[in-house]
């Protein structure tokens, strides 16, 4: 019997505290891991339930941040549309905007690349005036130019500053003064007709005579040379142009002034006149855009560029022009002749045009503004990017441009076609189905000198 007792003791000691029921212990944890983890999957979809929530939530205020930015910008975009839709038309009605702004040159001389060029024509300028010092030096045996050409071609001068003084004086008074008359009667006269014809038509007859007749007498009675002629011809077009101008703007506004019984209307002030008389532009304002000062530096480097423009064109002409055309004479004439002539000719004839456009446009209307502290230096464009002749002919001469627009193009549309109705009323069977169906087209033919040169609108 002690056999078996020994062995029941022995298989107890060798079995642990813990290991004395494992099934009730394993079937225990299988509970409370089922428990766990169905705490586990309510929690999950809890977070899962709240993150839905805020996910929605953010949804909907970006969804509204987006509609009321939308919103906003596209009041925003309507709003500038209408105010550059209404600038554009008020600029339209009231003519010419003019903005402080630089010429184009002088922005693109800030660039190294683009001042390259620049460097490249000086660099040809002293060729020139190498080559020419030494052809004369090995043909005539002397190193000092003679700028013979050019004394001739601007030869007369003095006849040429009295013919300027003529018509600088007649500008200078009679239109100021024709105005003032008839504008400071027009409102207080019973007969405005009457009024309007015995101040303009003697206006009229005074610009033919002195702007119109006149400088062509002198030209042709002095027989002034090229250079001469040029001068007193140009301005004789920039005088007339100037007047013309100046009564055009003016006119309108006296006539749609109201003034009180007994007062006088608003009348231009003579220093204004005065101004754009002298100023790089002909559109006239009673003010336009000044800058603060004066750089007399920019005048100084403006004016040497004009003087270098001047022998540039001299030594292209004696170079490259002369010979060619004294080899001409010298042949008989025939058609071989004039076209080779002429092809040689191209070369010195575009450089010249270049010239011309640098000296003019850009140093001297350049000068003349700085001296004068005018802002908008806009007198081109880059009509060197030009790829058709009507933007070549809109941007090479903004100056021109701008009074051919406002003056000839306007007025004439304004003369014309002003709310001219033309009606067109056509009639036939309805292509549609529906036959014996008339339909009525009316279409209204407005042209507005101000806004578009025509508007067709058409209702059915």
């Amino acid at each position: 019997m002690e056999a078996p007792d020994t062995a029941n003791s022995l298989r107890h000691r060798n079995t642990k505290p813990g290991e004395e029921s494992p099934p009730a212990g394993r079937e225990g944890d299988g509970k409370e891991g089922a428990e766990g983890l169905l705490q586990w999957k309510r929690h999950m979809e809890h977070i899962k339930a709240e993150l839905l929530d805020q996910m929605s939530d953010l949804v909907d205020k970006a969804i509204d941040e987006s509609i009321q930015s939308y919103s906003r910008h596209k009041k925003a975009y309507a709003d500038a549309n209408g105010v550059e839709k209404a600038q554009r038309n008020q600029r339209l009605e009231d003519g010419k905007a003019f903005v402080e702004r630089r010429s184009l040159l002088d922005e693109l001389f800030e660039i190294n690349h683009i001042r390259t060029i620049y460097h490249m024509f000086v660099a040809v300028l002293c060729v020139f005036i190498i080559s020419t010092i030494a052809v004369d030096f090995i043909d005539q045996g002397r190193l000092v130019l003679e700028f013979d050409l050019l004394f001739y071609a601007f030869g007369k001068f003095s006849t040429v500053v009295f013919a300027w003084l003529v018509m600088f004086g007649y500008t200078l008074a009679i239109p100021y003064k024709a105005l003032c008359l008839w504008g400071g009667r027009y409102h207080s006269s019973g007969f405005r007709r009457a009024l309007t014809a015995g101040v303009g038509v003697p206006l009229m007859a005074c610009q033919a005579c002195v702007l119109g007749v006149y400088p062509i007498y002198v030209v042709i009675h002095h027989s002034l040379p090229p250079a001469s002629r040029f001068i007193v011809i140009l301005e004789q077009i920039r005088f007339m142009m100037k007047s013309y101008s100046f009564i055009r703007e003016n006119v309108p506004e006296i006539m749609k002034a109201k003034p009180k019984q007994g007062e006088c209307p608003k009348l231009p002030e003579f220093s204004s006149y005065l101004y754009f008389l002298f100023c790089p532009t002909l559109i006239y304002k009673e003010s336009y855009p000044r800058n603060p000062y004066i750089r007399w530096n920019y005048v100084a480097v403006k004016l040497a560029q004009i003087l270098g423009c001047l022998f540039y064109g001299y030594f292209i002409l004696v170079r490259l022009c002369i010979p060619v055309f004294t080899n001409m004479n010298n042949q008989p004439f025939s058609t071989r002749t004039l076209v080779l002539s002429l092809f040689h000719a191209t070369l010195p004839g575009t450089l010249i045009l270049l010239l011309c456009f640098f000296a003019f446009l850009h140093c001297w209307l350049n000068a003349f503004a700085e001296m004068l502290r005018f802002a908008d230096r806009m007198f081109y464009k880059d009509w060197w990017n030009s790829t058709s002749f009507a933007n070549y002919y809109r941007t090479w001469n903004v100056v021109v441009h701008d009074w051919l627009y406002h003056y000839v193009y306007r007025d004439f549309l304004w003369v014309s076609q002003k709310n001219t109705p033309v009606h067109f009323q056509g009639g036939g069977p309805q292509s549609h189905g529906t036959p014996g169906r008339q339909e009525d087209l009316t279409c209204h033919w407005r042209a507005s000198s101000g806004r578009c040169p025509a508007s067709l609108l058409c209702s059915s």
